[in-house]
This record gives C-alpha cells, sequence and structure tokens, in this order.
C-alpha cells in the first residue's frame, strides 16, 4: 500500500487479489493506529532517580523516585552527580522553615560533585569530562543535574567527588565567617557552637592556619572524646546545655574576640555577653529552630524572641559588632557568584597545601537519606554526612524479631506501604476464616491443616 503526499484528498484504497480469485480492501489506517505508530517511534524519556520532598514535614515526606533526566541549557553544564553533601539547611527546608521555598514535589539538595558529561551554548570555561563540585539551588540530590556555569567549579587534582563535597560548603562558610567578616588575626580567640559538625570542623581547621589563635568549641559531651582522638584544633571543648560562659570565663577571664554561632535563639545573648571590646557576634544558622520531626512556629518564635534586640547605641558604646552569613542569600539573591569563587579558590589551595583535610562522618546511599538526615537532626554526626548514588541501600529486615512471649514486636516506624500490605494481608485471612465458618455452618467439612482423613482417624485411635 502507497501513501500520497498530498493532503487535499486520499486515493482510494486499492483492492488486492486473493488466492481464489476474489479482492478485497486493506483496512484504512486509523487515527488511532497511526498515534500508536508513532508512539512505537519516539522512545520514552530517559529517567533517572532523585531525592524527592513530596511535602514539607516528617521524614516521610522524603522519597526516591524516578525523574526525568534534565536538558542542558544555555549557560548550563549537565553533571553526572558522584556525590552529594547533606548540610543543615536541608532539614529546614524539608520542614518548609526556609524563606520562599520551591512548591512541591521538588528535588532536595544545595551541593553535589561528579563528571560534566554536557556543555550548554555559551559556557566556554567548562568542557565535557571535567570533574567539578556544584552549588545549586536545590536539585542536586539526582543522578544528573543540570547548573549554570557560575554556580560550578573545577576540581583541583586529586580530590575525589567524596572530599570535594565534604570542602566546599562547609570550609567556603568557615572561610567567609573567619576571613572576610571576622578578620581572625594571631592572638585572636574565637567560640564556635556545633564544633562538632560539618562547619564546626572547617572552622577550627582554618583558624589553626593562623598563629596563636585559641578555639573554644561547644557541642554535646558524647562527641568529645571522638574529636579529641580525631584532631587537636579545638583547645577547650565545652558541653552543650551546660554553662558554658562561666568556663570561657575561668580560661578567659576578658571573653572571647569572635563568636560564631548557626543556633540562634539565647545563644545570641550568651554569645555578645562573652565578646570582649572590639569584639564580633556572627550569626550563620538558626538549628534551635528545628526542635521536632516538623516544623513547628513556636519554636521559631521562641527563637526569635529569646534573641535581644540590640540598638546600634549599644554597640557604639560597647565597641562591639554583629554581623550574619547567609551563603544561600550571597549567591541566589544577592548575586555574589564571583566572590563566593574567590573563596572557593582560596579553600581548593588550602586543600593542595594539606592545611584542610575534611572530615567525612559516613557515607549513605539515596535510598537510606532519611536516615542520615535523622543522625543530622538528633546531631549524632562527627563530620560531614554524604549521599553516594552508586551505594546499595541498606537491607531491610525481612520479619520483626519476637519476643519473649513469642509474639511479634512491631517496628518503630511502619511505611504507608508496609501499613498498606499487611492491612491487606488481614482482610484475606479474616475472609477466608469468615468463608470456613460458613462452610461448616452449611454442614462442608472443615480445612484441615495438611493432615489427611487417615492422620486425622489414627490421632483419634491414640487419643481412645
Amino acid at each position: 500500500m502507497t501513501e500520497s503526499t498530498e493532503t487535499t484528498a486520499a486515493p482510494a484504497a486499492e483492492k488486492t487479489p486473493t488466492e481464489n480469485g476474489t479482492t478485497e480492501t486493506p483496512p484504512e489506517e486509523t487515527p488511532e493506529k497511526a498515534s500508536e505508530e508513532k508512539e512505537k517511534e519516539t522512545p520514552p524519556p530517559k529517567e533517572m532517580r532523585a531525592v524527592v520532598l513530596t511535602g514539607f514535614g516528617g521524614l516521610k515526606t522524603v522519597k526516591i523516585l524516578k525523574k526525568p533526566e534534565p536538558t542542558v541549557g544555555e549557560g548550563e553544564v549537565l553533571i553526572r552527580v558522584k556525590a552529594c553533601g547533606l548540610n543543615f539547611q536541608d532539614l529546614i527546608v524539608r520542614q518548609g522553615a526556609i524563606d520562599s521555598p520551591p512548591k512541591t514535589p521538588f528535588i532536595l539538595g544545595f551541593e553535589c560533585a561528579g563528571e560534566i558529561e554536557q556543555v550548554g551554548e555559551g559556557v566556554t570555561n567548562f568542557k565535557v569530562g571535567d570533574q567539578v563540585v556544584a552549588l545549586p539551588e536545590y536539585r542536586a540530590w539526582a543522578e544528573l543535574v543540570s547548573v549554570p556555569a557560575q554556580y560550578v567549579y573545577a576540581l583541583p587534582e586529586g580530590m575525589t567527588a567524596l572530599d570535594a563535597v565534604a570542602v566546599t560548603t562547609n570550609y567556603v562558610v568557615a572561610y567567609l565567617l573567619l576571613f572576610e567578616m571576622a578578620n581572625l588575626t594571631s592572638g585572636k580567640s574565637l567560640l564556635v557552637h556545633s564544633a562538632g559538625g560539618g562547619v564546626g570542623q572547617a572552622v577550627a581547621q582554618l583558624a589553626k592556619t593562623v598563629d596563636n589563635v585559641t578555639v573554644f568549641g561547644v557541642c554535646s559531651k558524647t562527641k568529645h572524646e571522638a574529636l579529641k582522638a580525631n584532631n587537636n584544633n579545638i583547645d577547650h571543648l565545652l558541653e552543650r546545655g551546660s554553662d558554658y560562659t562561666n568556663e570561657v570565663r575561668k580560661i578567659s577571664p576578658d571573653g572571647v574576640d569572635i563568636v560564631l554561632d548557626c543556633l540562634c535563639g539565647e545563644e545570641c545573648n550568651r554569645g555578645y555577653q562573652l565578646l570582649k571590646p572590639m569584639g564580633r557576634y556572627i550569626l550563620y544558622g538558626s538549628s534551635n529552630i528545628v526542635t521536632g520531626e516538623t516544623k513547628s512556629f513556636f519554636s521559631a518564635a521562641r527563637a526569635w524572641w529569646q534573641v535581644d534586640k540590640v540598638s546600634p547605641i549599644k554597640l557604639f558604646d560597647e565597641n562591639k559588632s554583629l554581623a550574619g552569613l547567609n551563603l544561600r542569600h550571597l549567591l541566589f539573591q544577592h548575586g555574589r557568584a564571583d566572590y563566593v569563587r574567590r573563596a572557593v579558590d582560596n579553600v581548593f589551595a588550602l586543600w593542595g597545601q594539606g592545611k584542610v583535610k575534611p572530615l567525612v562522618d559516613s557515607t549513605w546511599a539515596l535510598e537510606d537519606v532519611g536516615e542520615a538526615m535523622q543522625k543530622m537532626h538528633d546531631r549524632k554526626n562527627i563530620g560531614k554526612l554524604v549521599l553516594d548514588p552508586s551505594l546499595e541501600p541498606k537491607p531491610k529486615p525481612a520479619t520483626p524479631a519476637k519476643g519473649k512471649a513469642g509474639k511479634e514486636k512491631k517496628p518503630a516506624k511502619e511505611s504507608s506501604e508496609e501499613k498498606k500490605d499487611k492491612e491487606a494481608k488481614d482482610e484475606d485471612k479474616k475472609a477466608a476464616e469468615d468463608g470456613q465458618k460458613n462452610g461448616e455452618k452449611n454442614g462442608e467439612e472443615p480445612l484441615t491443616n495438611g493432615n489427611s482423613d487417615e492422620e486425622s482417624k489414627e490421632k483419634e485411635k491414640e487419643s481412645s
């Protein structure tokens, strides 16, 4: 059958002779058939795995889903992701406590590293095969990500993707805090909160690149021994939740020159009171608002109202400074990408000199991101938490453990899928029992547990 190229009129279908001499008309091509053929010709879009936030709230809103692979646009590069960085900001985003979050569902993540697969039009400073790290605004936790080239940084020779995500965000924040805002110089002292976390460790390491600097670190008591075993960058470890201000005063009666606070709330007041004249307090986070698994307006309001309002006149009288650093705003709202790039270059140079050595707490598969988030939420990590798309997820227990009485222990947390399966099984079991009862009422013999009639008779003889 031939097709006409004219659109005005279609030729009549030709009749083809059959074996018995009769003729038959071939079936006409319907629009439905044509669309089916087109679907067969057009391959389905390629998909990738990604960590998707389906709604703001607890860990159950974080899902591993298949999403279409991104396309590279003008001024962008397409990166095959090898490692992703987990930061406390990701927990705040999950709860919806961040300013101007995108509408759900969307792909999470602000930090990733990998290899460039495609280069968009207008990009001249990167090529296919380059090893890079990127700081996109969301979408980093996926197997592929397309990122504007201004937020992408070439890795120095010898730096792996895992090293890159352990270094870039944490050490760039620490570098900006110490050398751009606090003006750290020899002989000064500083206090840093969450000293066991990724940024806290970066602050301690970078501070020790300057001679005669004293570092006070505040963190959970359970982390002290591990921190002492891993490095000696923190001179004085203080217990989180204790009256650490008195401990600082015992060692340094005049206080400290710099306070770096990622907690907010009441810690702002304590930090300000610890400052020496010409001292600087810098807020770079607000993790105290994350008190539970989901967003709490009460926690956010309490953290805000606990902070004393300091007037410029008070700062003038006391010779003190207050400052703040928000890397996300600096990049995406204030347009200071070049400023951040210089900080990245300086951090990478220090890494090349061996002065920066990131501490990685643990590495997780994408499917285990919920467990990694929980560990950070509980402040149990020492160093950076990393996601690796190539890792296999942890095996899930096949059957729940049994207690002393032989009863099955219920899991601490049950997913919605597991709950549905359990409900379906219960319904099937109930239906089978109802069917058996109805059969007995109608005079039918009940089902046995696999024993034959002869076995039943033998048991009756033994019992008699």
